[in-house]
């Protein structure tokens, strides 16, 4: 009689397990919603450590202590980087330019990067260096631009002022409010 009961209640167990197995999966796209109505982030990667090649050739390298995805958004996906990131472009020639902040957000469709918090852009091959408190990077156009102050160090210069746009490279730029001494060629 008591192996009787033992056998029912491995049965009922076994039912149990087996029927809430099954009843466990999720719909891809349920889940997605969720995480998006609660504006949560469908993945979290931390440590991030990005090298991105083009023809064996490394040409974009990105640091970052963590990395939320909010690929899930219908209208504006963006990945955040809320503790910071640096990215660093290396051109063909070898020329390198370096981009890190504070905190940073990056959406996918239009392919614009705010960068926000302590901001430097460094050119190396130029010895260009642009400080400032926010800057939006245009990826696909390799632009940066920003209305905040800065200021913009050149080999034989120093500029500050407000509005700055320029080449994702600092060789070609543009001031819009300034102030400083700025030498120029005859």
């Amino acid at each position: 009689m008591t192996e009787s009961i033992v056998n029912t209640i491995k049965t009922i167990v076994i039912t149990a397990v087996v029927t809430m197995v099954f009843s466990c999966t999720n719909d891809v796209k349920k889940v997605k919603d969720f995480l998006a109505d609660k504006n949560l982030p469908i993945g979290e990667a931390y440590k991030v450590n990005h090298i991105h090649t083009d023809s064996g050739r490394v040409d974009v390298k990105m640091k970052a202590p963590v990395m939320f995805d909010f690929s899930n958004r219908d209208f504006h996906p963006y990945s955040e980087f809320p503790k910071g990131i640096k990215i660093t472009s290396i051109a063909k020639n070898g020329d390198s330019t370096t981009i890190e902040g504070d905190y940073a957000k990056s959406y996918l469709k239009t392919e614009v990067s705010e960068i926000k918090g302590n901001v430097i852009i460094y050119n190396y091959a130029k010895n260009h260096k642009l400080v400032t408190s926010q800057v939006f990077w245009d990826q696909k156009t390799h632009y940066f631009f920003t209305e905040k102050r800065f200021t913009f160090y050149t080999l034989t210069d120093t500029i500050y002022g407000v509005g700055f746009e320029a080449s994702e490279d600092l060789e070609k730029w543009w001031v819009k409010n300034q102030t400083g001494v700025i030498y120029i060629k005859d």
